[in-house]
């Protein structure tokens, strides 16, 4: 299911299925079934102090989805158009990011666990740190 109050294009809520008996919930998603790529990388913050900030950058093509497997973070992002902050603290929804998109992750909860998974491996040459450079290129490349 796809939530629509994304106010760009360039992100969206997703929700993933949930099986749920005595035992519990397991929640699954399939890459290029769930989610609109095939996934090349995963990755996952934790023991993140409360008070410490992650992001903080934007990239040229990578895409991904973050999930707050446990507890709650806030995500603040840009598309150099339109801001928008998405608190996530549900498991089973997954912010779908495309490229072009600069991010800003705080307010972490005690024991908050940030999961992401990611179109391409690990490129430096993708990503854009500082933000008026993120800028520059989000207006020049459409």
């Amino acid at each position: 299911m796809v939530f629509d109050d994304a106010k760009s294009s360039r992100w969206n809520v997703f929700e993933f299925p949930r099986i749920t008996d005595p035992r519990g919930d397991l929640t699954f998603l399939e890459g290029g079934n769930h989610i609109p790529f095939d996934i090349a990388r995963v990755y996952y913050l934790y023991n993140v102090p409360v008070d410490a900030d992650r992001g903080g950058h934007g990239h040229r093509d990578l895409q991904q989805v973050i999930f707050a497997l446990s507890g709650s973070f806030r995500i603040t992002l840009d598309d150099g158009a339109v801001r928008q902050e998405y608190l996530l603290r549900n498991p089973r929804q997954g912010l779908y990011l495309t490229g072009k998109v600069w991010r800003e992750i705080d307010l972490f909860s005690q024991g908050a666990v940030c999961m992401v998974l990611a179109s391409l491996p690990y490129d430096e040459a993708d990503y854009l740190r500082d933000y008026n450079d993120f800028l520059t290129y989000a207006r020049n490349t459409g």
